[in-house]
């Protein structure tokens, strides 16, 4: 099979390619330009997409033994992720711009360009498992599993993805590009928002969209507790930066209860005002020959699992949660799985619309 490898320039995507290589496939590597002003972007080795990621990604190819070619995908990127991600904060959302870029980037775009030039897959360097069976399960290492990332794709973009890395840990990962001779051994993982370079997310914001002041609200009084310069600044579960005027009578801390855009207005309120058990979400993307199912769902990447009754009519997916969870934010990902002893399947996932009490959903 001939196949492109996503070599991003750390060590899951050379050990990918590499295992591609060993597994007879035809690989030729190639790294995205993602930058349309590359010193906007970081250096370093704090994320993804640095100014030395590409010669990282270049000196695998060659230890590997692959042609490897550089493509740029700094307007797809712009438009797909960082304009979306701008607009998402503007609406009151709060999004995930990893997932935006494995969907519109690496299993589009890119996808689509290495179909039209003749590979037959692409190889990314992604801690999940796709068997046989066509479906897509958790790595093997829990503490570094990226299928809530890759559960936005479809079934044709997951018919085109290898993933070679779900049977390992990451630990493994690292001896074995030791073993190979790669450099990137010991290269440490990406964290941050690639395109934000000082990975200061609210100030990136403010000069997008510019300071927008508003009150920040008691959700149970509707008192004015303090005020902001702009409601993107706040995320739905947050407790830390509020800079309240108005203690709360118990002395207890407040968190970010919601966000509207339309009155530029951040509500707070107790921990306990963050529990919903109704989750409901759009655009779903789903696998399972059932519309309704008992399982399993992940609300935040590397969050916690609820059991949830989950059902899809149409366009919206809902999930009824056994248990409370808290800090559901729109814009996030639902992702639905089934147990399985053989790695948890991905059943599928939806964009998080809303979060609610069942005492308040009719």
């Amino acid at each position: 099979m001939r196949v492109l490898a996503a070599m991003s320039g750390g060590v899951d995507s050379a050990v990918a390619a590499a295992r591609a290589k060993d597994a007879g496939h035809d690989v030729t590597g190639v790294h995205l330009a993602l930058a349309r002003n590359p010193q906007t972007y970081r250096t370093g080795a704090r994320g993804c997409c640095t100014l030395e990621d590409s010669r990282d990604a270049r000196r695998a190819a060659d230890v590997i033994g692959i042609p490897f070619y550089v493509w740029d995908m700094a307007d797809e990127f712009h438009a797909d992720v960082v304009d979306d991600f701008v607009a998402e904060y503007a609406a009151g959302r709060t999004p995930n711009p990893c997932l935006r870029c494995n969907e519109k980037i690496k299993f589009a775009a890119v996808l689509d360009r290495a179909v039209a030039l003749g590979f037959d897959a692409v190889v990314t360097g992604h801690h999940a498992r796709l068997g046989t069976d066509g479906l897509l399960r958790r790595s093997v290492d829990l503490a570094k599993d990226q299928s809530y990332v890759l559960a936005v794709l479809n079934r044709a973009q997951l018919d085109r993805a290898v993933f070679p890395l779900g049977d390992s840990t990451k630990e493994r990962v690292r001896q074995e590009a030791a073993e190979r001779g790669l450099a990137v051994a010991d290269k440490p993982d990406s964290h941050d928002i690639c395109f934000i370079a000082d990975g200061d997310t609210r100030g990136f914001l403010a000069s997008h969209l510019g300071n927008a002041p508003g009150d920040i609200v008691d959700g149970r009084t509707g008192e004015t507790l303090g005020t902001h310069e702009g409601a993107f600044g706040f995320t739905v579960g947050q407790r830390k930066g509020l800079d309240l005027r108005v203690p709360a009578a118990d002395g207890r801390p407040r968190y970010v209860l919601s966000i509207t855009p339309v009155t530029n207005t951040v509500t707070v309120g107790p921990r306990e005002d963050l529990e919903v058990d109704v989750v409901t979400a759009d655009r779903p993307i789903w696998h399972d020959v059932s519309h309704e199912s008992d399982c399993e769902v992940q609300l935040r990447a590397h969050g916690s699992v609820h059991a949830a009754r989950v059902s899809v009519t149409g366009d919206v997916l809902e999930a009824r949660l056994a248990t409370p969870a808290r800090g559901v934010a729109a814009g996030q990902a639902i992702v639905a799985y089934r147990p399985d002893p053989d790695g948890d399947i991905v059943l599928g996932s939806a964009t998080i619309t809303a979060g609610v009490k069942a005492s308040a959903h009719v």
